[in-house]
């Protein structure tokens, strides 16, 4: 929904593909309704300790299944892909962007190196998204809160799932400070239980799941979305 009805031009771009879940998605919504290419960001390396549950081979690759994926589900031509880092991209990008999807490496540092390249080039009116806000990574969760959630740069803004999302609204963010406000100190106590990425020990996992359970972030109506990108709140 976020990716279909933005009110801004400009690219879709994606940094953090994997295997291309989310990719075939952004894609599909953007053949459907003429939106242009996704652009798909990923080293595809197994080398970032996220992954090591995938007990890879050194030097083993998800580019190949990428790239499979794609051409099963119809949409290789709408990707333009770039095999790199966010961080080897982002100094020579020149584009304005529409929606801006935050999935690639999960630390405070990747999240927050991934935010800073690219967020100078989204619109007004655009949104950023971070997947895995509401699962136990340090970057999303913290550089949301930090970054979007308390900037008054920032409009309407709120959790799907495990998705963080804000719409870029430079001129009047401000307007919308008490609805990001009220977010902000709910999702603030999540960030003692992700700091530093370590494992949860039973009893305080319980207590993460407790503060996680206290934020709203069930799905929304596209009544709900076109009245939370409109305008303000009214008083």
């Amino acid at each position: 929904m976020a990716a279909a009805c933005t009110p801004a031009a400009g690219a879709m771009v994606e940094i953090g593909s994997f295997k291309g879940k989310s990719t075939v998605v952004l894609a599909t919504v953007a053949r459907h309704y003429g939106l242009g290419h996704v652009v798909a960001i990923d080293p595809h390396t197994f080398d970032n300790p996220e992954l090591a549950a995938h007990r890879a081979e050194p030097g083993a690759s998800s580019f190949e299944t990428f790239l499979r994926n794609l051409e099963a589900a119809g949409v290789a031509d709408n990707v333009e892909v770039h095999r790199a880092l966010s961080t080897n991209i982002a100094p020579h990008w020149t584009r304005p962007i529409r929606f801006l999807w935050i999935d690639g490496n999960h630390t405070l540092a990747g999240a927050k190196a991934d935010f800073d390249g690219f967020m100078p080039h989204l619109v007004p009116g655009g949104i950023v998204a971070f997947h895995d806000a509401l699962h136990l990574f340090s970057g999303p969760i913290r550089v949301f809160v930090d970054n979007v959630l308390c900037s008054g740069r920032f409009g309407a803004a709120g959790f799907v799932g495990s998705i963080a999302w804000a719409q870029f609204r430079p001129e009047d963010g401000m307007l919308f400070r008490s609805q990001r406000a009220a977010l902000e100190r709910r999702a603030r106590r999540l960030l003692p239980y992700v700091e530093g990425d370590r494992k949860l020990r039973r009893v305080e996992n319980l207590r993460y799941k407790l503060v996680r359970s206290r934020i709203p972030h069930a799905a929304v109506t596209p009544q709900f979305w076109a009245a939370q990108l409109q305008g303000p709140p009214q008083s």
